[in-house]
């Protein structure tokens, strides 16, 4: 058994969420506590001049990283511990670009400097490895959701991640397929800081007040190839245009939501059978419009995340913890039916930290 503390910053731009939990790699997890810093709007706006590689790459994965290791220390201090109670540290960093297609992912944060400020080692660079053998270096937390999944009662298990772009993993019977569904939070999130100033929408109270354009959702599936395309696949946060012209802000974020929902339902033509249970996590689960669109859409029982023991704002983060752990013991981080690679493999870079 290792402990480890698990960071992700994700698509949508939110903050930096810490994870600690104890595991051997395997089926055993046992979950620490967590905490989440959120990007100062200067921090933020950095990151979003970044994204395609623009902005100052060096500066803001600077800035990132030292945040990072602020957030390890505030979970020790939480925890009780010190860096020599913590074997790893699994640093997602902030995705920037990811272009399947041509096989580049780019996350930033400088794991080295991680190491050296919080005296842990760190695994970080855990996409790049599944690109090299083919796939598709995303999503890469199934693995994490199926060791989760064993301890439900119901299969298979739908586990329906919520970030900025919405990803799915299906477990069932020794089975295990995961891919992107579509857009997730961060369209909606753009919408909302454009027309109103705010980060996003509140329990989806705006978007509980408009009306959707359902014929601009079924142009975005008419249009677009990529939703009928079968896994493995993946999204960057900006892949997914659509006409919001003319729409009032709470109808432009009704057929936001209702874009969100319909991608999600849509998937379910890729999976073997519909499963036993879904379980919603990521900051989307926030969102009541969105979960009630689900539930009307998804057969038979929408769950969050909290409603089965799990904690739903730091699950991903979790996961980076489980696959540093997966890392040091050069255990797949990925398989051909979650991203596509050619054979299963492991991935990851560690610096070691200097140790008193």
């Amino acid at each position: 058994m290792k402990r480890a503390i698990g960071l992700m910053s994700g698509t949508s731009l939110d903050g930096i969420d810490a994870a600690l939990i104890e595991t051997d790699g395997m089926t055993a997890v046992h979950r620490g506590g967590a905490l989440t810093l959120p990007f100062d709007a200067a921090l933020r706006g950095s990151l979003k001049a970044c994204l395609g590689g623009g902005g100052d790459v060096p500066a803001t994965a600077h800035r990132l990283t030292l945040m990072a290791g602020e957030a390890v220390s505030r979970l020790l201090g939480k925890a009780g511990m010190r860096p020599v109670d913590i074997d790893v540290i699994g640093f997602h960093g902030q995705t920037i670009a990811h272009r399947p297609a041509e096989g580049l992912t780019w996350q930033i944060g400088n794991g080295a400097l991680l190491a050296e400020v919080t005296g842990i080692d760190v695994v970080c660079d855990f996409r790049s490895r599944d690109m090299a053998s083919g796939g598709e270096g995303a999503p890469l937390a199934p693995l994490y959701h199926a060791a989760l999944a064993t301890a439900l009662d119901r299969s298979p298990v739908v586990v329906l991640n919520i970030g900025g772009v919405a990803n799915v993993t299906w477990v069932g019977d020794g089975e295990l397929i995961a891919f992107d569904t579509g857009p997730g939070g961060a369209l909606l999130d753009d919408w909302i800081l454009a027309r109103t100033g705010e980060p996003f929408d509140r329990d989806g109270e705006l978007a509980s007040r408009g009306q959707s354009r359902h014929d601009r959702v079924t142009a975005v599936f008419d249009n677009n190839p990529w939703f009928d395309r079968p896994p493995p696949r993946s999204l960057d946060r900006d892949d997914i245009a659509i006409d919001l012209a003319g729409l009032s802000t709470a109808d432009g974020a009704a057929t936001l939501v209702d874009l969100t929902a319909e991608a999600v339902a849509h998937a379910r033509q890729f999976m073997p059978r519909d499963p036993g249970l879904w379980v919603v996590c990521g900051g989307g689960r926030r969102n009541r419009h969105l979960i009630a669109a689900l539930r009307h859409r998804l057969p038979p029982e929408v769950m969050l995340a909290e409603e089965v023991g799990w904690d739903g704002d730091s699950l991903e983060a979790e996961a980076f913890a489980y696959l540093a752990v997966r890392s040091l013991a050069g255990l797949p981080l990925s398989q051909p039916s979650t991203t596509g690679c050619r054979e299963p493999v492991t991935g990851g870079a560690c610096h070691r930290a200097r140790r008193a």
